[in-house]
Formats: C-alpha cells, sequence, structure tokens
C-alpha cells in the first residue's frame, strides 16, 4: 500500500493499494470516532461493492445508513443533492457523524457537497472506483453539483477526512469508463511532469499503483499551494474549459474523460497557431491521446462551445482563464478578455484536424 499525506486545511491521507474495501471500517475509525455512516452510491457501484463496505463499516462498529442513486452525470443535479440531504436527516445523523462516498466523480462531489452543508459541515470520506475519480476528483477537496447553465456552478471547497483508493475496484470498470481516467492521468504529464509523460508510453494498468500515487502527490503539490483555486490550481483544468462546453453542448451525453481529452488537443492546437508551443507538444499530447482511445474532435459548431464556456466558473467578469501548453510537463495560466478568448481558440475549433 501506499500512502500520500496531504497537509490541506484539514490534515489527510490517501491510501493505495488493493483490500482496501473491506478494511475501510477499521480505516475510517482511526480518523472519524462517529455513531453513524451515511454510505452513499450509484445504483451499478451498490450492487458491486456496497454490502462488503457496509459490512466493513458494521464491523468497526459504526450504524449504517445508505443512499442510493441513479448513476450517471446526470444525477449531479440539485435534486440529488436535495436528496441527499433529507437522507441524512432522516437517518438522523448529527454533526459528528460521516458520510462514505464510494463510487466516482459523481458520488464524490455530491457526497463532498452534501457533507459540506448538512448542519454546517460534518465528516465525510472518499472511497473511489473509478479511474477518474482516484487521480483526480477525490483529492483536493473540490465538491460540486451541476446546474442548467453549467458545470460544477454550486458547491463548497471541502477537503475529506481520508481517501481509500483500492484500484482493485478498476478490473469491473467498462473498458470506455478506464479509458475515461486515462484522460487526467495523462493531464498531469502535460501539466507538470514531463518523465511521467514518459512514463505513460508504457499501458497504465501493470503499474497502476505507481500512476495513482504519482498522479495524487502532483494534485497534493498543487492543492497545498492553492487550496481555494486563485493560482497555481488553476493548472489542474487543463483541457477542462473546453471540455466542460462540450459536455454541456452535448447534454452531458460526451463523458467527461472524452470531453477532457477532446478539450486538451484542441487547447494545445491553439497554442500552437498562436506561436506559445512547438509542433512537437502538440504531436506529443495527440498521440499519447490517440495511444489511449480518446478522442481529438468534436462535431459541435465553434459558436456553440465558445458560448458554452462564457458560463465556465473560471470566468472572472470580463476575463476567462486558460491552461494553455508551453512544452510537456509545463503550462501557463493566461487570462484574456472574452474576445481574445474567441480568437484564440477559434482557429482551433473551426479545422480540429491534427495530421
Amino acid at each position: 500500500m501506499t500512502t500520500v499525506p496531504v497537509n490541506a486545511s484539514r490534515q489527510y491521507d490517501i491510501r493505495i493499494g488493493t483490500g482496501l474495501l473491506d478494511r475501510a471500517g477499521a480505516m475510517l475509525r482511526e480518523v472519524v470516532p462517529c455513531e453513524t455512516v451515511m454510505l452513499v452510491c450509484g445504483d451499478i457501484v451498490n450492487s458491486l461493492y456496497a454490502d462488503r463496505v457496509q459490512a466493513s463499516l458494521e464491523d468497526a462498529g459504526y450504524r449504517v445508513a445508505r443512499y442510493v442513486y441513479p448513476h450517471g452525470e446526470q444525477s449531479k443535479n440539485a435534486d440529488t443533492y436535495f436528496a441527499l440531504l433529507n437522507a441524512l436527516a432522516q437517518a438522523g445523523l448529527t454533526r459528528t457523524d460521516a458520510i462514505a462516498a464510494l463510487g466516482g466523480g459523481v458520488t464524490g462531489d455530491v457526497s463532498g457537497f452534501a457533507a459540506a452543508t448538512y448542519q454546517r459541515g460534518i465528516s465525510y470520506i472518499q472511497i473511489p472506483t473509478t479511474l477518474l475519480a482516484a487521480v483526480d476528483s477525490s483529492v483536493g477537496g473540490k465538491t460540486a453539483i451541476d446546474l442548467p447553465a453549467g458545470k460544477n456552478l454550486a458547491g463548497a471547497f471541502y477537503q475529506p477526512g481520508l481517501v481509500l483508493c483500492d484500484y482493485d475496484t478498476l478490473n469491473t470498470l467498462p473498458e470506455e469508463v478506464f479509458t475515461d481516467g486515462c484522460a487526467e492521468v495523462i493531464k498531469y504529464g502535460v501539466i507538470w511532469d514531463a518523465d511521467f509523460f514518459e512514463q505513460l508510453k508504457s499501458p497504465i494498468r501493470p503499474q497502476i499503483e505507481s500512476v495513482i500515487a504519482r498522479c495524487v502527490e502532483i494534485k497534493r503539490d498543487v492543492v497545498q499551494q492553492d487550496e481555494f483555486d486563485t493560482g497555481i490550481r488553476g493548472l489542474l483544468n487543463f483541457g477542462h474549459t473546453i471540455g466542460h462546453a462540450v459536455e454541456k453542448c452535448s447534454a452531458y451525453a460526451v463523458s467527461h474523460g472524452s470531453a477532457v481529452a477532446i478539450g486538451m488537443a484542441l487547447m494545445t492546437k491553439a497554442a500552437y497557431l498562436a506561436g506559445r508551443c512547438d509542433e512537437d507538444c502538440v504531436d506529443s499530447v495527440y498521440a499519447m491521446l490517440r495511444q489511449y482511445g480518446l478522442p481529438t474532435r468534436t462535431e459541435f459548431a465553434p459558436d456553440d462551445l465558445l458560448a458554452a464556456m462564457l458560463s465556465d466558473k473560471k470566468r472572472s467578469g470580463s476575463r476567462i482563464s486558460l491552461i494553455v501548453p508551453e512544452r510537456i510537463g509545463k503550462c501557463d495560466i493566461v487570462k484574456l478578455p472574452v474576445e481574445e478568448m474567441k480568437a484564440f481558440l477559434r482557429p482551433a475549433l473551426e479545422d480540429q484536424t491534427w495530421k
């Protein structure tokens, strides 16, 4: 097992290994001495893993309630959030009790937001079951739900008390869901670590523990410098401005990882066309995305994508922050007025081909 400590507004560990689901209760008992735990999961994860985790929690002496929602991004909304709050109240959870989020990014985001706001804040732990959640969304304390106007527009910064990443759960993922997480893995190499990017030229699965550990180390290092996303943490949004627009235009039919992959490809091409990176950088990004079977283009019209970007939470007044590659391992945060942002991105959006 690998342990990555995080020293943010709350200190906690990210534990990465196998067999952790069956040890979740004992590990939670080390950090959250409460009576009741609400186990939150989507319906698919409920059928796969919830009974095991509940048994582990009960063996550790917890009273366990369970909230199950229909899986998918379409459930990351106010209805699910308020239903969870009501379930917490009906189950009698107090301010000293906790939530255990078992699942992917939607589960972690909704559970974390509920934990941040129920009775003004209760403890929660993340138990990610997807690659995307393991390497990205379970770490760092960003919690949110989507609004009709855009993605992640209501939420809170709220750190978990513990993250347990049992990568045995990745074995039951459909291949396309595992591939989705590879987009976020590739992101870390582009924004931070060229050597890690090179490591990804070998298949991820045989080196999964070290890959997850390196991703969360990078995110930990960024979050510890900028927990509340006012500066360097913006680098973690590489590919997300365009990606969130793709998700919104598709009514969330395009998965998050696929949308981020498209965003990374098109942002890198835009950087090249603007003279901010060289051709080798674009070649490398496109080759890596294609190696993992990730998309690099979308059929949505440039004007529709640009309009969707204006509701992105990274917009500040009349300016929006773009994460622009300079080379593999280094990106810049570029703040542009909206019209300049449109001019910067439009050439890449209008001609999305690359070799």
